[in-house]
This record gives structure tokens, C-alpha cells and sequence, in this order.
């Protein structure tokens, strides 16, 4: 009988890509693909917009989600995204969980929600959040000087193993956070100190739109489905 609150949070200002959260997704703006996979949720019991852009609240109204209208000060590129968080929590504070679907995560879908919710109920968890397998392994990565100097670029230990034989390292997709509120509220992060737990995520269904060729590679998957 626990209650969940999924709050999608959307600015209106986008530098890299912008107006991304209302732009035309295969025939519907982003943001609606976050929305209809919340309410087609077994197990969300409200869904919410804040915004501080009348645009987009009136989009998320157009699709059935409730909105809250989010205050100037909390829509600055400074401001923190918890504050926002916060604000619409103490507009609607009788949740048990808050699950935050970031809109810019459209291949999540109402089966990706639930299945982290669900993993949340097997581990008697406090918090769970999505992951997605590194499309390259850290290991072959690392800095470089002004100088594109490339000696002690990777360590002994991996310089002759295949990147099939590297261990798995996982990412935050960005696309499904949820946490108790009262322990999102203490500690102001979704990401808990203690009894946390990670969903995983293919690929496909981990694309977060922050640029162009994002938007783009989302608009063939979407095609090819």
C-alpha cells in the first residue's frame, strides 16, 4: 500500500538543445513520452510536471499530468535541482516515494518503472536508481596534457587485454530515481548513503537527449519500433 509521487521536472531553458523538453519526438513533444510512461505505471499513483515555462505546463496538462508551476528563482541555471524537488513535494507532501523521471529519458518506458519499483519492494530498499552497462570501459580512458602526450596513458595491467575481458562498469542513465521521501528530504539527494540499490537498464532505453545527435538517434529508435 505505498504511494508513489513521479515528479518530472522541466525547465524551459535549454542552452545545448533548445526548447528540448516540448521539441516534436516522432509526432509528440519529449516531455510526453515521460509523462504517459508514468501514468501507464502498475504503480504510480500521481504524476506531476513543474515547470517554470507555461508552455510546458500547459503540454503536461494536455496529456493528464497534474502541474506545478515552479517559482523564477528555482528555475536559474544555479539554482539546485533537490530545491525543485522540494518545492513540489511541500505542494504535494502525502507520498510515500518520490520518482523523479528526468523528460529528457524518453525510450524509458511504463515496464522500466515498474521493474525498479518492483526491485525496490525485493530489496526493502530505501532508494533505487537507474543504471546502464559503460558503452566503453574506464580503463582505456584517462586525461591528457596540453602537450596530446600519450605515455602512461593506460595502466600495465589492461594494456594487452581485449575490452571483452575488462570487468562491466555501469553509468547513471538519468532516467529513474526513486527514494523515500522522508529520507530524500534528509538528505537532500536521491542518491542515499545507505540501502541503495542499482536497476539496470539496456542501452536503448537509456538514451538521454542533451544534444542534437542524442535527439536524433532517439527519433531512429523510435522509428525502427
Amino acid at each position: 500500500m505505498k504511494t508513489f509521487l513521479a515528479i518530472i521536472p522541466a525547465r524551459g531553458g535549454s542552452k545545448r538543445l533548445p526548447n528540448k523538453n516540448i521539441l516534436n519526438l516522432n509526432g509528440k513533444p519529449l516531455i510526453a513520452y515521460s509523462i504517459e510512461a508514468a501514468l501507464q505505471s502498475k504503480y504510480i499513483n500521481n504524476v506531476v510536471v513543474s515547470s517554470d515555462s507555461d508552455s510546458i505546463l500547459n503540454i503536461a496538462k494536455s496529456f493528464k499530468a497534474q502541474t506545478i508551476k515552479r517559482p523564477d528563482y528555482l528555475a536559474t541555471d544555479s539554482a539546485k535541482s533537490f530545491d525543485a524537488i522540494k518545492h513540489t513535494i511541500e505542494n504535494m507532501p502525502q507520498y510515500d516515494y518520490i520518482v523523479l523521471l528526468q523528460p529528457t529519458s524518453p525510450l524509458r518506458d511504463a515496464n522500466n518503472i515498474d521493474q525498479a519499483i518492483n526491485l525496490l519492494e525485493q530489496k526493502n530498499a530505501d532508494a533505487i536508481i537507474s543504471v546502464s552497462a559503460m558503452e566503453h570501459s574506464p580503463l582505456w580512458a584517462n586525461t591528457l596534457d596540453d602537450n596530446l602526450s600519450m605515455k602512461n596513458f593506460l595502466k600495465d595491467e589492461v594494456l594487452n587485454k581485449r575490452s571483452q575481458d575488462l570487468e562491466t562498469y555501469y553509468r547513471l542513465n538519468g532516467a529513474i530515481y526513486i527514494t523515500k521521501t522522508d529520507k530524500l528530504l534528509k538528505e537532500e539527494t536521491f542518491f542515499l548513503k545507505d540501502n541503495i540499490f542499482a536497476y539496470i537498464m539496456n542501452r536503448e532505453n537509456s538514451i538521454d537527449i542533451d544534444e542534437d545527435i542524442d535527439f536524433q538517434l532517439a527519433k531512429i529508435i523510435l522509428d525502427k519500433k
